[in-house]
């Protein structure tokens, strides 16, 4: 396939999304001191003052429900309901002044956003589909019969779901461990609070709906991509049944791969600018000071995703031997964009070109990486049961090891599909916390500093399938020498 970028130039992108990182730190530091001061002021008023009812809304509940139980003054209890019924109100009112604020200080930096959202990762969005459909059929294509798919397959689902168990279970041994949520101590919230996070459906039947398409032109024009996945397989499938009749199809698929990926390289140019645009709109909106605000969690967060790397670099080690470090070297500049960017799908065309640089088969990276993107989000999985039970631990909800092992084995399957795209964590995690009956208010303890993470997470999605893929071409002994 086509190369996007050779040497030199490649390392002066990596340089020019560096300074891109760090001017956006800078402008978004002035920005918030400045530009969107007052904004930024009112809503941490406004966030401090929620808080603060909330918690007054469960003492005085608890009380009330106290003096029901011993038969006290019903006009007491009455007139504490009423105090209560004032602050759900005052609640509903600052919530509703919170949304125009935000729509204010979004308003005032769409034109940082616009170079990230509107214009990067919609232009990563417009080819993914086309790539992902055009390089697995022809990596099931190539692999020749059924047998091969299956072998490959089966190899690539071991992987996977041996990578998944690891990051949830690594994920619920770090919040049990450290305990992140206990200084929260929060009251239980109000059952009607929002969040502003739609739950994701958790029944099997919505499951279904999710991973087969029932049309693959609406499935690429909404980048669903386990559904392209799902169409491609079946697609690769039927032209390695039909042989050399349909050589023709499999090499114009090819060749369509070819010129995405150089698209790819034109869309790459831009990285720097999205890097600029959403490390300005971050740092302006949250500031500096969103660093300490949740230090102790982040610090957790971000060690265990540290250790989730040196995990995968040792199962890595393992197979492919010291070539893991050239590997890691390698994918250096999609795992900057998928942190910078916060989507691991901004970063795929540019992993699968490295990759293939790297000596992995183009049959194999073909098939494996798309697969990657919906079953095996390592880093997206680990905070899944991090924030969950982080959650849970804030509003002193107790869950046995029994019940969090259910969560995890719910995780697992709730999680697949999911493309790495920015909150989509917190849309499984909704879901998931509605079924153990733990607070869905709660996803608004990491609302605020969710970008950060998702950067995090995001990264370590990228290097879960790099990893992935190159273990699988030398299973296959197909990845080539230095």
């Amino acid at each position: 396939m086509a190369h996007v970028q050779t040497g030199g130039k490649k390392s002066r992108l990596t340089l020019y999304i560096f300074i891109g990182l760090f001017l956006g730190i800078g402008v978004g530091v002035l920005l918030n001191k400045n530009y969107v001061n007052y904004e930024n002021k009112e809503l941490h008023k406004i966030d401090d003052k929620i808080q603060a009812n909330t918690v007054v809304i469960g003492h005085v509940r608890k009380e009330t429900s106290e003096r029901t139980a011993v038969q006290s003054s019903v006009e007491s209890s009455v007139k504490l309901l009423a105090d209560t019924n004032i602050l759900v109100a005052e609640n509903a009112k600052l919530a509703d002044k919170k949304v125009k604020l935000n729509e204010s200080r979004d308003t005032k930096l769409q034109y940082f956003t616009a170079l990230s959202e509107n214009i990067f990762l919609r232009l990563i969005k417009m080819i993914v589909a086309l790539l992902v459909f055009s390089t697995l059929v022809v990596g099931v294509a190539r692999l020749g019969d059924i047998k091969a798919v299956g072998r490959i397959g089966g190899k690539t689902l071991l992987w996977f779901i041996s990578a998944s168990f690891v990051s949830l279970l690594l994920g619920m041994v770090l919040v049990n461990l450290f305990k992140p949520g206990l200084m929260m101590d929060l009251p239980l919230p109000d059952a009607g609070t929002s969040t502003g996070v739609e739950k994701v459906a958790l029944s099997f039947k919505e499951f279904l709906n999710h991973v087969f398409p029932k049309s693959p032109v609406e499935a690429m024009a909404h980048n669903e991509i386990l559904q392209i996945v799902v169409f491609s397989l079946f697609f690769g499938v039927a032209c390695a049944a039909i042989g050399k009749k349909v050589e023709p199809l499999v090499n114009a698929l090819e060749m369509l791969a070819d010129i995405i990926l150089k698209i790819t390289g034109y869309v790459m140019n831009f990285a720097p600018f999205a890097v600029f645009g959403a490390m300005t709109a971050i740092i302006a909106k949250q500031g500096i000071e969103v660093l300490n605000t949740y230090v102790i969690f982040i610090a957790e967060f971000y060690g265990g995703l540290l250790l989730l790397w040196g995990i995968l670099f040792l199962a890595g080690f393992l197979v492919i031997k010291k070539r893991i470090f050239g590997l890691f070297k390698r994918i250096k500049d999609p795992v900057l964009i998928a942190f910078s960017t916060s989507s691991s799908e901004a970063a795929f065309p540019k992993t699968m070109q490295e990759l293939e640089d790297f000596g992995c088969d183009k049959k194999i990276v073909s098939f494996v990486l798309p697969l990657g993107y919906s079953f095996n989000l390592d880093g997206s999985m680990m905070y899944m049961t991090f924030a969950s039970l982080f959650i849970a631990q804030s509003y002193g909800i107790d869950l046995s090891i029994g019940t969090q092992m259910t969560m995890l084995l719910v995780l697992m399957l709730t999680s697949k599909g999911i493309a790495g795209v920015p909150r989509a964590s917190l849309v499984v995690i909704a879901g998931t916390l509605a079924s153990f009956n733990i607070p869905e208010a709660g996803l608004a303890l990491l609302l605020g500093i969710d970008p950060l993470l998702d950067m995090g997470r995001s990264a370590t999605n990228v290097i879960g399938n790099s990893v992935a893929t190159a273990v699988v071409s030398k299973w296959e002994n197909q990845l080539k020498t230095d």
